[in-house]
């Protein structure tokens, strides 16, 4: 089909509809579905063009045959979808389907907000669009989720979008009761959740990734109806043995069959890895072999893993991966080997389109630091290796960006109280999706900072900020320079020497732009520097900076020595303030400047100038190894060139609860639709 232009968008963007708050976007979404689908109240899934906002030249994805659920009956129980071997089965009217691409949705958006059942209508659709069969949730969602879902589902019977369930304990909630409140609300019979969404249910995924230093240190053998442990369980395997058999008969009052798994992750597989440099990341295993279903369960189980391209750390060292030249790939099969008996599938998978990345991974496929369209594309790969390795599925992370994620070289630079309020490019895990969230803001093109016809080396100077980006647009002068250095105070009380080529302290952050090589850089002063607060990183690992003043870089990988071979491998620095050229509104999502003639815009991640919590004005200042923060006045800018200094302004905002976002498909979501189509292709 080739890709999908850039401005499919779900929440229009301006100029087309003006302004738009997320509640108000979803509605006029809702509204253009009734128009462009005859008024039907859910959109047929072949039938895109609610998603391309009038566009008629993307080609709806092949029907195929049907893919209605034909549930068989077994020891009484409906099976919808069932274990054989190392196939997982979902049964349809036009046979059993043996693999499914998925998607994971988490419960929020940016703000904290709940999801809204529009945004659940227009997002099943768009998920059956791009070819993905199941939706996978960790926790209980609201009502909305089981109600549009259903809803969606009896609209189109041949094209429905299944679903695999999560349990998760919040707070001081015991797991048993977390089993059995999420039972009841699946099943429609708990208070608003009245709709019986077991229909539709795939699986369930109990648990959440198992930290390998807490395991439960004792339990009994588990031999319930459904579900044993075998005579090797560790206790931890056993105890989940138990939670799943207990599930199992919730489910089976309720005449339902479905596989149960409990949630596992390359860090506590069970597989060895000596070549893994950190203790932690093969300390315990965890064996889906040793849970096994007795014959009252038809529907089985199956081995679920969380599995990402770039870690651990073996997946670069261990030379049984690295010698078969894809080291990802390598790992599925072995995985495959292990569960001989049992289907495998990969539950969360994919790369973020982020500007900061935490870790490199082999072949390119980073945690980080991957424009949109690269990123999409190692998507696609990785749903494709999934399914040449013979595993059963795939479930990208995720559906939408998720602005409350954290990771571990940006959450000490954070007020984690607020990390939903605005959206960090530094932090990769805030970009996993498919579908964009990009801030939207109030005073687009901008407010006047500056306007002098005979000033150099800018003329005029307009400014607006959104939930990620303080963003400039400067006209130059005649007879331009060839260098710009901006210049940006967040905090007017700190002292220290100049950026070079300043006369004035004051600035704090600053950009130094090549106007003619189109590079760049990016600087903090050294009160400022977030690296600051991370442990083990010498003076000798950074890159250059003029006195007082560090380049803007992030902490990808502490020195650490691979156990086998002993080799020593030194501390990884990436250098996100090496400023990308390009033009972000024509696909270069990593952009951070541009030039056009005599104009240049440049959009600064609140990060780089040092703020811990733009929505309030806290500026992060590492003080004693710890993050203390201070409330910034305003960003003044100012512009020096050839030794000529050039006062511009302060660029003021108000502080914000409630950030605005618009829905936006990224550049070369088309390529995993092609995919993800491919694998399920009839």
């Amino acid at each position: 089909m080739g890709d999908i232009p850039s401005h499919v968008v779900f929440v229009p963007a301006r100029p087309r509809f003006g302004r738009l708050r997320p509640a108000l976007g979803a509605a006029l979404l809702v509204a253009l579905c009734l128009t462009l689908t005859g008024g039907t109240s859910i959109p047929a899934v072949n039938s895109p063009a609610f998603l391309i906002a009038g566009m008629s030249d993307i080609p709806s994805p092949p029907r195929g045959t049907s893919w209605s659920p034909a549930p068989v009956t077994a020891n009484g129980l409906s099976v919808l979808a069932a274990a054989d071997g190392q196939t997982l089965e979902l049964h349809t009217a036009a046979g059993d389907r043996t693999f499914l691409p998925g998607v994971n949705l988490s419960p929020g958006t940016p703000g904290g907000s709940p999801i809204s059942a529009a945004q659940y209508r227009a997002w099943f659709a768009a998920m059956t669009w791009l070819g993905i069969r199941v939706v996978r949730i960790y926790s209980v969602h609201p009502p909305e989720f089981y109600q549009q879902l259903a809803e969606y589902n009896r609209t189109n019977p041949d094209q429905p979008l299944y679903f695999m369930q999560g349990v998760e304990q919040r707070g001081d909630q015991s797991f048993q009761r977390a089993v059995r409140d999420t039972a009841t609300a699946v099943a429609g019979e708990h208070g608003a959740w009245d709709t019986d969404a077991n229909p539709w249910l795939a699986g369930w995924i109990i648990g959440s990734e198992p930290d390998p230093r807490t395991t439960i240190p004792a339990a009994k053998p588990a031999d319930g109806k459904y579900f044993r442990s075998t005579e090797g369980a560790s206790p931890t395997e056993r105890w989940l043995a138990t939670r799943m058999d207990e599930l199992a008969g919730l489910q089976a009052k309720r005449g339902y069959s479905q596989p149960i798994a409990f949630v596992n992750w390359a860090t506590t597989d069970p597989l060895r890895h000596p070549d893994e440099p950190l203790e932690q990341e093969d300390l315990l295993q965890l064996d889906a072999n040793h849970v096994r279903p007795t014959p009252q369960w038809p529907a089985g189980t199956f081995a679920s893993y969380h599995a990402y391209p770039y870690y651990p750390d073996f997946l670069r060292f261990e030379p049984g991966l690295v010698n078969t030249g894809d080291p990802y790939a390598g790992y599925l099969a072995a995985l495959r080997r292990h569960h001989r008996d049992m289907p495998t599938l990969i539950t969360e998978f994919g790369v973020p389109s982020s500007l900061g990345s935490a870790h490199d991974g082999p072949l390119g496929r980073n945690q980080g630091g991957l424009a949109e369209q690269a990123a999409m594309r190692i998507d696609a790969d990785l749903l494709r290796i999934i399914g040449r390795e013979g595993l059963a599925g795939g479930f990208l992370a995720g559906w939408a960006d998720d602005w409350n994620r954290s990771t571990w070289n940006t959450v000490g630079h954070q007020v984690d109280t607020r990390r939903s309020m605005w959206h960090d490019p530094l932090t990769n895990e805030q970009y996993f999706g498919l579908l964009s969230m990009d801030p939207a803001d109030d005073d687009a093109p901008g407010r006047q900072l500056f306007d002098a016809d005979a000033a150099w080396p800018a003329t005029k100077v307009t400014a607006r900020t959104d939930a990620a980006y303080l963003h400039l647009r400067i006209k130059l002068a005649d007879s331009p320079p060839t260098t710009l250095l901006i210049g940006f105070d967040v905090l007017p009380e700190l002292t220290g020497p100049p950026m070079a080529g300043s006369a004035d302290r004051r600035p704090d952050a600053a950009f130094a732009l090549n106007l003619a090589g189109h590079d760049g850089q990016a600087y903090l002063r050294n009160q400022l520097d977030p690296v600051r607060l991370d442990v083990g990183v010498p003076a000798s690992a950074r890159g250059p900076a003029p006195e007082g003043w560090k380049p803007f870089e992030l902490l990808m990988g502490r020195a650490m020595t691979i156990p086998t071979s002993k080799i020593e491998v030194p501390v990884a620095l990436q250098n996100p303030g090496r400023l990308e050229y390009g033009d972000w509104r024509s696909g270069a999502s990593l952009a951070l400047w541009h030039r056009d003639d005599d104009t240049v815009d440049v959009r600064v991640p609140w990060a780089m100038l040092g703020f811990a919590d733009p929505s309030t004005h806290r500026v992060g200042v590492p003080a004693k190894g710890r993050l203390t923060t201070k409330v910034s006045p305003g960003v003044t800018v100012s512009l020096t060139a050839s030794g000529t200094e050039q006062a511009i302004g302060q660029v003021t905002w108000e502080s914000w609860n409630r950030p605005q976002y618009i829905e936006r498909l990224k550049q070369g979501a088309g390529q995993f639709r092609d995919a993800a189509l491919a694998q399920t292709s009839d």
